[in-house]
């Protein structure tokens, strides 16, 4: 997502809740209307596939805190506080974000000619989440040292594998030059990417280029902190008697995960290791994979198949699941 476009869009709409909305909310609202446009549930309805983007987009950014912040006081103020940029050309590199005119402070000039310019990586041990101002920012050294040149902000939107995998994304300069910044694996919306000696000149030297990153939401995997989030599907002879079904996670692996006779819609299995992976102070952190079972009933049966489920109700008919229900509902 551009930031640019926080003045646009209204999230709030999108997912249809008020802006004083708690968290649980926004959460309720974003499940619901991702498994009602979820693009496995309308093939070739590319109208409801971009319903499911919008709403991945509005939950990505309601859903953190700071995040959350800085677009009602973006949408407050009515102008971009943030920059942005459309995608450069695709191609090799590892590239997933190219984009030119992004930094505060810059000149005008013209776009250049993709290339790989710039020298000098970013210091990702200097990486930072939440909030905080936009534009350059003076800096200056203890005991009357020249000042160091302002910092200068922009901004990127990276894919969600990206941000599980890390990637690379490339920033075009006003001049056509090209800035690299790894991205670390793991990084999270609204976190940011410092590279060093790529602000603003300065007589103590260049200031720092912070770049705050947002990740685009998927149509499977949904991400909980550090956990990762699926909802499966289960056929009702596995619910019934159990079954050992493979998974997909978001590392590429396919791993079994163990279905228990009688599990209902809505029972959360955990798969341990398989969420997000990433380093924090030097230590490996990994998440939890949480498998939302979703029991599903076929439209159309057979003749055989209604039969056998005929044969099935006939067998359980002593068996009521409602049957404590009227006494549930006494006030």
């Amino acid at each position: 997502m551009a930031s640019q476009d926080w003045i646009d869009k209204d999230f709030y709409a999108i997912l249809g809740v008020s802006r004083d909305a708690s968290e649980e909310d926004i959460k309720k609202a974003y499940r619901k209307l991702a498994r009602k446009h979820h693009p496995d549930k309308n093939p070739g309805d590319d109208a409801a596939e971009q319903k499911f983007k919008d709403v991945a987009e509005a939950h990505s950014v309601l859903a953190d805190k700071e995040q959350r912040e800085q677009y009602d006081a973006v949408r407050a103020m009515g102008s971009g506080a943030r920059f942005s940029g459309g995608p450069g050309p695709g191609g090799g590199g590892g590239f997933e974000d190219l984009f030119g005119n992004l930094f505060n402070g810059g000149s005008g000039g013209g776009r250049g000619g993709f290339g790989r310019g710039g020298s000098g990586g970013p210091d990702l041990s200097d990486l930072f989440g939440g909030a905080g101002g936009f534009g350059g920012s003076g800096r200056f050294g203890g005991g009357g040292a020249p000042a160091k040149g302002a910092d200068r902000t922009a901004g990127t939107t990276i894919s969600f594998g990206g941000a599980i995998r890390g990637t690379t994304v490339g920033l075009r300069e006003p001049d056509g030059g090209v800035i690299d910044v790894r991205i670390p694996a793991g990084i999270r919306t609204g976190q940011k990417v410092r590279v060093k000696g790529k602000g603003q000149p300065g007589p103590g030297g260049a200031g720092d280029l912070l770049v705050e990153v947002i990740v685009s939401g998927h149509r499977l995997f949904e991400r909980d902190g550090d956990d990762i989030r699926i909802h499966l599907p289960v056929a009702f002879d596995e619910a019934v008697l159990g079954a050992t079904v493979k998974v997909p996670t978001v590392h590429g692996e396919k791993v079994n995960i163990k279905i228990s006779a009688g599990v209902s819609s809505g029972r959360v299995l955990r798969l341990k290791g398989h969420g997000v992976r990433r380093k924090e102070k030097g230590r490996e952190v990994a998440g939890d994979m949480l498998v939302t079972v979703e029991v599903h009933v076929p439209k159309d049966l057979s003749d055989e198949a209604v039969e056998a489920v005929k044969a099935y109700a006939e067998a359980t008919k002593g068996l009521d699941p409602r049957k404590d229900l009227e006494a549930k509902a006494v006030l």
